[in-house]
C-alpha cells in the first residue's frame, strides 16, 4: 500500500496513495508501527 506522512502541528498525519486521511500518530515510529499492524 502506498502512503505518505506529513508533519502537522506536532504530530504525524498518514494519508493513502489517493491522498485520503488514514490516521494520526505522535511520531513517525508510531505511524510505521500502526501501518505494519494494519497490513498483517
Amino acid at each position: 500500500m502506498e502512503y505518505s506522512m506529513r508533519w502537522v502541528r506536532g504530530h504525524i498525519e498518514v494519508y493513502d496513495g489517493a491522498g485520503r486521511f488514514l490516521f494520526s500518530a505522535d511520531s513517525e515510529w508510531e505511524a510505521e508501527r500502526e501501518l505494519e499492524s494494519s497490513a498483517a
